[in-house]
Formats: structure tokens, sequence, C-alpha cells
């Protein structure tokens, strides 16, 4: 007979240990977005950012609607994937409506609405060229939306027959504001003139809408042309408020109806909508309230008929302040009072008048894009959404915001992350992973995402520095002014002075040095791999500008680059437009660079990484040219993100290491 032998089991408890980031990880980064709190201040729908799978058809990700209680519990689903759902809003009884396009019902988005005590979602519009965006009046008798004009049938049997000929800036369809009656189900215009409308908010007495318009469709019509207009409710002919030097922001009406607070350019050739107005919303004189605040502001709302409530980048932060539009200094400026200055970044903040809570979308080093409530008069925020729990097991490189000072003595800020393992002492390579803009801001929150994939070249060993130079937004109108004239002149003087800061810091390793960036960025990035071609020795173009003569025949935007960015223009100064140009310094080149762009890329024309590439190929300089299909200025899908970040890692660790 035989013993049976018996073995002890033994039972280890493993713990995951921290890995480095992947690029799968960026990938399938979720985020939160879009929170909207219900009338009575106690739940919060938001939506949920999903990206898709590898095994899933291409495309971008999907849109889901969720809601929980107001302290972050009971978090439940109410629209799933792959149907997109967004743009959740409380009706006056308390059920939830959003937009969605579900071919089973319309070829065309429509507003929706789903009992919150379960069941289908209803199909509440049925506009025939769909909902673009949508707000319920303040008395909930009415919806407000924007919808794009259907081609006339007349066009539509020409282009049937072939003739479907595109005669630039010719034929101009509009986007226009209709309003659906709540009671009798009827949809009708507010207004019958040619108006191209950008955004809108309704008065708080829900008899007027405050929207922004231009008068002819286009880019950079919409970016530097808008206007001001009121319209009565349902119809009426549409008064301008208010004509505006250039670029315009965000908006709102005060509680009681009268005034209007927005966000606007201090001239026609400020880069940023970063300065608070007020004006009266039967129109009148605007009143600068933010005169040469060291600052820019990205949103506004109303605490009261007198406080505005503004959001802005502070160099690499995020500060909530509340602006006193009837009191001022002895200098003669608005008071003005921080009430809310977070280690996060702040993406949105939304007041909710009655309770007094406070609904904010932020960032962290440590996390993407989640909601947070607070309260005015509290200096923390509360986090309700865990979007991504794997991060759990992941090692992230430390960052933080650092300081140089240019050549001319400008004092300039960026954020460095140092590598996952860095030890004091040792000299690391260097990426540059540059903003675009050039108004844009690198801010000190959450920092990788597929194209700026920070987190992943820190976990490669290599230290990022990314640079606010002058241009850049986050430190008031003249900062972002202080390029005018000199593209690629002192603002790119700054990124190589903070090169030489983190050299003579002992971090970074001198003669391992590489740069990439998109758009602006790309551009930055391609000037130093020709006309600084001896300080870099890898360099990544994304959607990259290279020739700014030909540039400005080809991009949808020539108004704004010259007159916001260079402020001036091309024929008039094109030896400065060519001397500045990366290709007029192809001679210098000898910079391995990797030139990557999108091919429906309507800013920043193809044509303009392909001369690059050609010239450094012909020049006989490691280059490597990789055009993404159906891509816009930027990269949307799976495979492209993924291939986009194995080929930047590669290309950084060939050249650098």
């Amino acid at each position: 007979m035989k013993r049976l032998l018996i073995i002890p089991v033994i039972i280890i408890s493993m713990v995951w240990a921290d890995r480095p980031i992947t690029s799968e990880d960026i990938v399938n980064m979720r985020y939160a977005t879009q929170p909207a709190m219900n009338n009575v201040g106690t739940k919060i729908a938001y939506v949920n950012i999903i990206p898709r799978t590898a095994d899933e058809p291409r495309g971008g990700s999907y849109r889901e609607i969720w809601v929980m209680n107001a302290d972050g519990s009971d978090k439940r689903q109410y629209t799933s994937s792959p149907v997109n759902s967004w743009s959740p809003q409380w009706t006056p009884n308390g059920d939830l409506s959003f937009l969605s396009r579900r071919k089973n019902h319309h070829k065309s988005t429509q507003v929706y609405v789903i009992p919150m005590d379960g069941g289908e979602a209803k199909m509440l519009t049925d506009h025939k060229t769909g909902v673009g965006s949508y707000q319920w009046s303040p008395n909930g008798k009415w919806i407000a939306f924007t919808s794009r004009d259907e081609k006339s049938k007349e066009k539509q049997a020409r282009e049937k027959a072939g003739y479907d000929m595109i005669v630039m800036d010719e034929e101009h369809i509009y986007t226009r504001i209709w309003i659906y009656n709540v009671k009798t189900g009827q949809t009708q215009k507010v207004y019958k003139q040619n108006l191209n409308v950008g955004s809108f908010e309704w008065a708080s007495d829900s008899k007027n809408i405050i929207f922004q318009a231009t008068e002819k469709t286009g880019a950079d019509r919409d970016l530097l042309e808008r206007s001001i207009y009121r319209g009565k409710v349902p119809s009426g002919n549409p008064r301008k408020v208010l004509e505006t030097p250039g670029k315009l922001g965000d908006m709102a009406v005060s509680p009681n109806s009268e005034t209007l607070a927005f966000l606007g350019a201090t001239t026609y050739n400020d880069p940023i909508a970063q300065s608070i107005y007020t004006i009266p919303v039967k129109g009148g004189k605007a009143t600068l309230h933010t005169p040469d605040f060291k600052e820019s502001f990205m949103t506004v709302e109303w605490v009261d008929d007198q406080t505005i409530l503004g959001k802005s980048y502070r160099g690499t932060k995020t500060v909530l302040s509340t602006i006193d539009t009837k009191e001022k200094s002895p200098e003669g400026v608005a008071n003005q009072t921080d009430v809310l200055a977070p280690n996060q970044i702040l993406s949105s903040v939304s007041l909710h008048r009655s309770s007094g809570q406070l609904v904010i979308i932020a960032s962290g080093h440590g996390h993407t894009n989640e909601i947070h409530v607070g309260a005015l008069g509290q200096s923390t925020i509360q986090r309700l959404t865990y979007s991504n729990p794997d991060f759990d097991k992941i090692a992230l490189a430390k960052q933080e915001t650092i300081s140089w000072i240019g050549i001319d003595g400008l004092g300039i800020e960026g954020v460095i992350t140092y590598p996952l393992k860095y030890r004091k002492g040792k000299r690391y390579p260097l990426v540059l992973q540059i903003h675009g803009g050039p108004e844009g801001t690198s801010l000190d929150g959450w920092n990788t995402r597929a194209t700026y994939p920070v987190q992943l070249l820190a976990a490669e060993g290599f230290v990022v520095l990314e640079p606010n130079y002058r241009g850049s937004g986050g430190r008031g109108v003249a900062f972002s002014k202080a390029d005018h004239d000199d593209l690629a002149g002192l603002e790119f003087e700054d990124v190589l002075a903070g090169i030489d800061y983190l050299i003579a810091q002992g971090i970074v390793d001198g003669n391992k040095v590489g740069t990439g960036g998109w758009s602006y960025g790309g551009y930055f990035s391609a000037w130093a791999a020709t006309k600084h071609s001896d300080r870099f020795k890898a360099s990544m173009v994304g959607a990259g500008l290279t020739n700014m003569i030909s540039f400005m025949g080809t991009t949808d935007i020539p108004y704004e680059m010259s007159d916001t960015h260079w402020n001036q223009w091309w024929f008039d100064n094109m030896d400065l437009h060519w001397e500045r140009s990366p290709l007029a310094h192809i001679n210098n080149a000898k910079t391995p660079t990797l030139v990557i762009h999108g091919l429906k890329d309507e800013r920043v024309h193809p044509e303009q990484g392909m001369e690059l590439w050609q010239a450094l190929r012909i020049k006989g300089v490691d280059s490597e040219l990789v055009f993404y299909p159906r891509e816009p200025h930027g990269l949307l899908e799976r495979a492209h993100k993924l291939d986009y970040m194995e080929r930047l890692v590669g290309w950084y660790n060939k050249y650098l290491k």
C-alpha cells in the first residue's frame, strides 16, 4: 500500500511592485469630464471618456454618461459605449438630458432625455441637420441649440450630377441658433440673418440669448472676428452688443440679466482672450477689470451681480479668484481675491450658486482629469472619481516648476520631470517637450498624453523640460506679446537658456540634448534641428511649420498667424520671414530628425513636413517622415498613438544614449 504524501500548501501574499508607465497605459487612460450638478445640489452627472480597445474599429474614444451623489457615492452608469453620449444637463423636473447620435433614431445628433429612476432614453429634438450644442433656459420652457444649415436642394442635386467643385471662401454654411419649445415640441430659428454662431449663453430671465458670431464662416474669422449679439426669445432681430478688437473667450450673464462678463483681447494683435471685461447686456462701453494682470484668465462666472469668479493660468499653476466689478483699488484696479489655489491644475470650475458648491475638473501629478468638489471659502477640494485605478501600481517620476533667466534678464518658467530612477549628481540626457501656440501653456499637473508622453520619456531615463517661453500664456498680456516681430528669436533663446540652466545645475549632459513638440512646438524643433543644429542630437517635428512663406499660403489661419503671432505680414517683411524659417538654415542641419504629420491636417498642411524631410534627405541628414492617414492636427486613433510613441522613444534612445 502506497503511503500518501501530504505536501503543505504555502500561501504567499503578493504585493504588486511599482512599475514604469507604458505606452499602453497612456492610450488606455480614462478621463472624467463635463460634470453637471442637479438643481438641489445632491447629484452630479458627468461623462467618462473610454478609449477604444485594440480589437475595436478604429476611431476616437467613447463617451458614457454616469451619475453619482454629490459626495462621490453611488456611481451609476446611464449610457453605454459604443454609442456615444455627452453634454449632460438636468431637466426642470430632475431628469437627465444629453446629446447622442443614435442611428436607429436619427442620422444626426439630437437631444435625449432619460428618467432618473431608469428606463430607455427618449429622443427630444428631431432636427434634420442635428444639434451642435444646447442649453436649457433658466425657466425650463425652452432649449436653445446650434445647428448647421443644410445645403440647398439645388446644391445637392448639382453635386449629385457631378458639379461638386469647391470654390474657396464662396459658399458659407452657417451655424445658427434654434429654439425648441418644451411644451409644444415645436422648433424655430431665433433670427434669419446670416450670422455664424460660435457660442451662446441664456440671460437669467430667459428672455434673451447672448451669443458670439461672425458674418462669414472660416477658422480665421471665428478666431479674430467674432462680435457679441443679443437676441430676443423666441425670435427677433439680433442686436450687436459689442464689436470687439480680436479674440473672444468665455462669457457669462449676471444673475439680474443686466451685465455681461466676457474674456477678450486688449488689442487685435493680443494672442489670447485673457482679460476680464464687463458690458451692459443692452450694449454700451466695455470696462476692462484686469489691466496688466500677470496671469491669463480662462473662464468667468458670476457669484452675484457685483462679483465675478475667474479661473486663470498663473505661471504653471491655476488659481480661482473673485473680481469685484464695483470696488477698485486707489490705483483704479479691480479688487482681486484668491479663493482657491490648490496643488492640482483646475481644468474647469462651475459654481452651483444656490448651494455654494464648486464642481471642478482637476488633474494632479499622479492622476488625469477627475471630478472634484469644493466650496467658496474652502482652500481644499475633494476628489470624487478615480478613473484609472491601475495607476496605483505605476511608479511616476517627480516633476516640479523651475525658473531661469533669459539672456535679456526676463524670468522664464517651465516644468521639469526627472528620470524615474533619478540620482542627484548624475547627468542625464535631456528631451524638450515644447507646447504649441505659441500662446499655449505647460502646466504643472498631469502632463502625459500620447503626443506629449512625458512620463514615458522619464521612465526611459530622460530629463524632460516643458518651457513656457515668452509668448506663452499664464503671465499676462505683455508676456504673451513679447515675441511679436521676433518669432524664434528671443523666445527660442529662452529655451536655450533653460537648457544651459539645467547643464549648470549638473542635471543634464549638454552633449545629449533632444527636442520635440507639435504645431508651434514642432516649429521650434525644426528650428532647433537646422538653425541651432550644433546644440541638438535628435529632434521630432510634429505637425510643425518649416517654411513661413509657404505655410501662410496653405494654413486655415493666415490672419491669426500674421496678426496675433507675427504682428506683421510676410509680404511686408519677406526677408525676416524666410530667415526665421527652418528651411532657410538647411545647410547647417546635421540633427537626426523624425518628422510626423497627419494627412488631414488643415492647420499646418502636410507639405510643411514633406518640405523639411525632403531637404534633410537631400543633405544626407538622417531623417524619417511618417504620415498618419485620417489624422488632423494631432493624433486620435489608438494604433497611430502607439506607433508614434514607439517611434519617438526609439528615436531618442538611438541618438541620445
